[in-house]
């Protein structure tokens, strides 16, 4: 059986809610026969799942027990629901309440309001969220750049006094309303103009409340090591703990600083600082085009970023600061590593390369004349880009360091709309078939407890991330030998395969394979919610 301690929450959950204790012997569901990962990261054993109503209430021999539904889980591996602590699913999720993206992978739990933006207020968000009826569970961190943009706009200044009381007073709302903490995208515009101060102010809110920081550094590249230093500074300073997100190393000069950004993230803990990351298993990021252009001529907004690129002068230094990002940062050397992969405004450019629309012009595939495409797209609207600049070494070594946990960054959209990228299809999946099953990267156990449980415990949610008595019946049933991604960048649109069955909150949403169309998701308040009992 599990070494994990059943909490006394769970054991009065038991006496409640368990048939031999209210002198029956029939559940709503049995998942028999299954060996359980139960997402500790202890080791697999086998037993049956009794449910009722939304929780676990016994796992043990349920042979001789009576259910409403029997699942025959021989053969398969049953874990927790995974959590996906970072994804950008929110405008996707009422186009796609199903999120079959995510549930045929086994995430039961969606988390959005990441890199600094988010919905504001919390409370209308959420209950928009409840009336609309989505099928994973679902909830929010409050955006540091939202706040920002709010109050500041996009402007390069510090925080009058007046402006900070504000951003405060806003974040505790955010807090009060169920985020579960402040995000921050110092790497994004407002979020780039904040001084590092300011975000400790914000940040100690949120603390006090009990939620978390988590950031898109200010730099993932050649200024890593001190984005990593910054947002160790930030959770001593704020007293609150602190996740580096989607944590990697981009362009091939930086490659290999994983061992420097995970021996600082070892030496904090250490020391006392509560410090933790989490990535998504691909070599690739996806963002904005405009990460290609420095922050600096983003400020004030698009029109002062179109008036900079159209003054002669000015433009000729954004374009050196374009070429240098192509060469030694996202660009990963060339432009033929650069994808637009959503153009709303020209859905024909999607799946090309920065160098196949240079040659398209009849230009050269050179770092200067990409920057000149690039220039284009953002005056024409804009678009999205997957950048190949990734090392898969570093992704390696910072999935097995034991503070990791992972999560998609992924979208979730209409399937077979523009040139995604794989990972909203396939993160967790992936995790289980390509590192655990056939590279042996780490090990099944490690692997759930890092979608599961590492996430729950990170992010105050309870009652979920465990099979364990008492606990909320998000389940996820796979066959080991069978789970994999599908999805690849060249054809991303590919559901993964191996999930057999799914269930959120005791309703099965997956059956074999396929979604049932059950939307019984729940929004998950934050820990300083002022409704909430514990």
């Amino acid at each position: 059986m599990s070494l994990i301690r059943t909490p006394l929450i769970a054991i009065l959950a038991v006496l409640s809610f368990a048939p031999s204790a209210c002198g029956e012997d029939r559940f709503d569901l049995i998942v028999a026969g299954g060996r359980i990962v139960d997402g500790s990261g202890n080791p697999w054993y086998q037993a049956d799942v009794g449910v009722v109503g939304d929780r676990i209430v016994r796992i043990g021999d349920l042979s001789s027990f009576t259910a409403t539904r029997r699942i025959d889980a021989t053969g398969l591996t049953v874990t927790p629901g995974f959590i996906d602590p970072h994804t950008h699913a929110l405008p996707g999720i009422f186009d796609v309440p199903n999120a079959e993206s995510s549930l045929l992978q086994g995430v039961t739990t969606l988390t959005d309001g990441n890199d600094g933006s988010s919905p504001f207020p919390i409370d209308e968000h959420y209950a928009e969220i409840a009336a609309h009826k989505i099928s994973p569970n679902w909830a929010v961190f409050v955006g540091q750049g939202t706040i920002r943009d709010a109050v500041i706009g996009k402007d390069d200044r510090k925080a009058t006094p007046v402006e900070m009381s504000q951003m405060k007073q806003m974040v505790r709302e955010a807090m009060e309303q169920g985020a579960l903490g402040i995000s921050t995208g110092l790497f994004y515009v407002p979020g780039s103009f904040t001084p590092t101060e300011e975000v400790i102010e914000l940040s100690r809110i949120a603390g006090e409340y009990g939620g978390i920081y988590i950031s898109h550094m200010r730099e993932e590249a050649a200024e890593i090591i001190e984005s990593v230093n910054e947002t160790i500074r930030i959770g001593m300073e704020a007293d609150i703990p602190v996740q580096i997100t989607h944590h990697k190393v981009i362009g091939a000069k930086n490659w290999g600083l994983s061992k420097d950004t995970l021996r600082l993230v070892d030496e904090a803990r250490a020391d006392g600082i509560d410090v933790t990351m989490d990535q998504y298993p691909y070599t690739a990021s996806q963002t904005y085009i405009t990460a290609l252009i420095p922050q600096w001529a983003q400020a004030g907004g698009r029109e002062q970023l179109l008036a900079r690129i159209d003054d002669p002068e000015t433009r000729a230094e954004v374009k050196a600061a374009v070429v240098d990002k192509i060469l030694f940062d996202r660009g990963g050397g060339h432009p033929k590593n650069v994808f637009i992969s959503r153009c709303a405004w020209n859905p024909d450019l999607e799946g090309k390369s920065l160098a196949e629309l240079a040659e398209a012009r009849g230009l050269a595939p050179t770092p200067e004349n990409a920057a000149d495409v690039v220039f284009d797209i953002i005056r024409s609207g804009g678009a999205i880009a997957v950048y190949h600049a990734i090392d898969a070494e570093d992704v390696d070594r910072i999935m097995q360091h034991p503070a990791s946990a992972i999560g998609s960054d992924g979208q979730v959209i209409v399937f077979g709309q523009g040139a995604a990228h794989p990972r909203q299809y396939g993160s967790f999946a992936r995790v289980l078939g390509y590192y655990v099953r056939e590279r042996q990267v780490i090990s099944l156990e490690e692997a759930v407890r890092k979608m599961s449980s590492a996430s729950a415990l990170r992010l105050g949610i309870h009652d979920r991330g465990f099979i364990n008595n008492g606990y909320f019946a998000d389940i996820a049933i796979f066959d080991a030998d069978e789970i994999i991604d599908k999805a690849t960048f060249d054809n991303p649109h590919q559901y993964a395969v191996g999930m057999k069955y799914v269930l959120v909150n005791g309703e099965i949403v997956v059956e074999e394979g396929s979604h049932t169309g059950r939307r019984p998701g729940r929004v998950l308040h934050g820990p300083g919610y002022i409704g909430r009992v514990d």
